[in-house]
């Protein structure tokens, strides 16, 4: 079973600290939201991170066709300009984006928020929190988000005009839009 919780910030706990502090405590899941508190997260359940995968894999076989940006996993941090610091379960980077981030920025908690994202909502999430956490990253500069409610066999579409979209089904079909032309996504509840 997954877990969360939050531990308060300190004053003087800068970017910099933040980084090393997960670092050194690699087997944890941390991220940092608006106002510098700390969330660790535990890791999913097997399940959900071979559905996690799959979903990844899609997104990453499309990108090595069009060759258009960068995919992460859940496991890199990207920090907002609202200096949270976010780990989506997958997510995606215009190539020219990310490649004007410096080596170093790129090496930490990169400095930009992904312009697609996808949160896969697990068992004990609330979806209310997720949902929260989708606007945070709209708000941020996501250009596209998918909210996909495994229980709830639903996927929620974020987009950066400020509409949201609700997709229900045993089968969904999610398309990529002007952020990943071309991409399809059919996704089984």
């Amino acid at each position: 079973m997954e877990y969360e919780f939050k531990i308060k910030t300190v004053e003087g706990l800068t970017d910099e600290l933040f980084f090393d502090l997960c670092q050194a405590n690699s087997e944890l899941r941390m991220e940092r939201d608006q106002h510098g508190n700390i969330i660790v997260i535990s890791p999913t359940g097997a399940n959900t991170g071979n559905y996690n995968s799959e979903l990844n894999y899609e997104i990453t076989h499309w990108n090595r066709q069009t060759r258009l940006g960068y995919v992460f996993d859940s496991s890199a941090g990207f920090t907002f300009p609202n200096g949270a610091v976010r780990s989506p379960d997958s997510s995606w980077i215009y190539k020219d984006r990310w490649e004007s981030l410096s080596q170093n920025e790129q090496e930490k908690f990169a400095p930009i928020c992904p312009d697609f994202m996808v949160e896969v909502r697990s068992k004990i999430d609330r979806l209310s929190d997720l949902q929260t956490k989708m606007e945070e990253y709209r708000s941020n500069g996501c250009r596209l988000g998918w909210l996909v409610d495994r229980q709830g066999k639903a996927v929620y579409i974020y987009r950066a005009d400020g509409s949201t979209k609700t997709i229900k089904g045993e089968t969904v079909s999610l398309d990529g839009e002007d952020v990943l032309p071309g991409f399809v996504l059919e996704l089984s509840f």
